[in-house]
Formats: C-alpha cells, structure tokens, sequence
C-alpha cells in the first residue's frame, strides 16, 4: 500500500484542520492506520489509531477529545479531524498502515508511511 497525506496547513490556536491520507491498493481494508507526528528537535509519537472496519479507535492522551480518527474504505481514505488545536500540536503529521492497532499504538513495524504534512498552529 502506497500512503499520501495532506490536509495540513497554518491555524490559530483553537481552529480547526482534517487531515486526510489516501492510499492506493484494494487491500486499504486490511489494514489498521494510524497518525503520529514529529515536532522539531522531538521524537515521532503516536496520535491516533484506528482498525480496518473503522469500529474501534484509539487515541493518545495528549489529543483524547479533541482529535478525531475515521476512514472511507470505499474510497481508501482515513480521516484526522483536529479540533482545539493548540500551538503544541504543531509538527509534520504522518499517517501510516499496520497489520493491527497494537502494532501501531506501541510504534512496532508498520507496513507504509506517508510522507508527511505540515500543521503549524500559531498562539
């Protein structure tokens, strides 16, 4: 599978952004996909997770209730709705495919990363 997001772009703090990763391949259902992002000078962290049959999600603490993930399998896509954003969440998101959440929630080998999107959100 073949990933590309986009979406990102420059906010005030408190507005919101979706960003969406569309993937090639007839398998995008097979997978679970995940978001993560890097801020300068930090380590990638996880963001958000979510299962093939988008039934189950999972979110880091940092963005519980304020970012949402969902996907469109019929049209290949997985969805990060960021809602509150905070000058905190700025960085380069990136979305990816594993083969199960646990994989992607504990940052274990993932089968394709995007190439990432810039959110920049000013205070």
């Amino acid at each position: 599978v073949q990933l590309q997001a986009s979406g990102g772009g420059l906010v005030q703090a408190g507005g919101s952004l979706r960003l969406s990763c569309a993937a090639s391949g007839r398998t995008f259902s097979n997978y679970a996909m995940g978001w993560f992002r890097q801020a300068p000078g930090k380590e990638r962290e996880f963001v958000a997770g979510i299962i093939g049959s988008g039934l189950s999600t999972y979110y880091a603490d940092s963005v519980k209730g304020r970012f949402t993930t969902s996907r469109d399998n019929a049209k290949n896509t997985v969805y990060l709705q960021m809602n509150s954003l905070k000058p905190e969440d700025t960085a380069v998101y990136y979305c990816a495919a594993g083969r199960n959440l646990h994989t992607i929630v504990v940052g274990g080998a993932l089968d394709a990363w995007g190439q990432g999107t810039q959110v920049t959100v000013s205070s």
